[in-house]
């Protein structure tokens, strides 16, 4: 989850064991490959507005333009601007990610790399894109990777999708993430900002944020968040005393059996040189 904690008590008792060790960030980056049907089965999507946004902002459409998706995993976002009309090539790091991605978009081509030393040549690419991946780079060297692949014009596009924050039983979850983790669970909605996403300051970022939602079922929701790498790092026991605390958690907020799972899709865009 990324949304921070609420003030509020969550709802029903809190059973939280110690939180084991903060894992390393590669671990955390290289745990995805062990769970990519997963990831691909119940990730959400991105709504078409976010692509509208890319297109105002680019002041061009996607329909022909030749872009690299980078840290696409298991294809997510590369299906979708593939059928917007893109020419897409994918750039995934991955083994396990890489496999999901072939298995399901078999026409599209996917090269191994990463942002830091793009497997890509200078000014070949009108647009660069990271969904949920750019935080996975280390700045100083993907900025200059980037400028060099985009053609003159071209444009990055970064965007996440993170939790809306005005949700109570999101805001709720998510303390209950904290505790049972010990992590700070906003850091990432803090850190969707022009100024983490590029500190050299090279790139001129343009915001917009996009919300949306999705109605799931409850158990489509816990394998959501049960794919995100803090759950994959920490243990399968560890991880599966919180989801199964959590889903009753949520069925009783949530009798139904279903949950709306509320997002907005923070896009940061900046255009290279002309």
């Amino acid at each position: 989850m990324t949304t921070p904690p609420s003030t509020d008590h969550p709802i029903g008792a809190d059973r939280t064991p110690e939180p084991p060790a903060e894992p390393s960030r590669t671990a955390r980056a290289h745990s995805f490959n062990a769970a990519a049907a997963q990831y691909a089965a119940n990730r959400p999507s991105y709504p078409p507005a976010l692509f509208d946004a890319i297109e105002d902002l680019t002041g061009r459409p996607l329909t022909g333009a030749r872009v690299a998706d980078i840290g696409a995993g298991t294809g997510i976002a590369t299906a979708l601007l593939h059928a917007r009309g893109a020419k897409v090539i994918a750039v995934e790091p991955g083994d396990g990610m890489a496999a999901q991605f072939r298995s399901a978009l078999p026409g599209i081509p996917i090269i191994r790399g990463t942002g830091d030393d793009l497997p890509l040549t200078d000014a070949s690419v009108d647009l660069i894109t990271y969904a949920q991946a750019w935080h996975w780079t280390d700045p100083a060297r993907a900025v200059p990777e980037t400028l060099r692949v985009l053609r003159p014009g071209g444009a990055l596009a970064l965007w996440w999708n993170t939790d809306a924050l005005d949700v109570p039983w999101i805001a709720e979850a998510a303390a209950r993430t904290e505790r049972h983790f010990g992590i700070d669970v906003s850091a990432e909605k803090r850190n969707v900002n022009a100024r983490a996403a590029d500190p050299t300051g090279r790139l001129d970022f343009t915001r917009r944020t996009v919300r949306w939602s999705r109605r799931v079922p409850v158990d489509t929701h816990l394998a959501n968040i049960g794919s995100h790498s803090v759950f994959l790092v920490h243990g399968a026991e560890h991880t599966a005393a919180f989801l199964a605390e959590e889903r009753e958690h949520l069925l009783r907020a949530f009798p139904d059996g279903f949950v709306e799972e509320v997002y907005e899709v923070v896009l940061l865009l900046a255009k290279s040189p002309a």
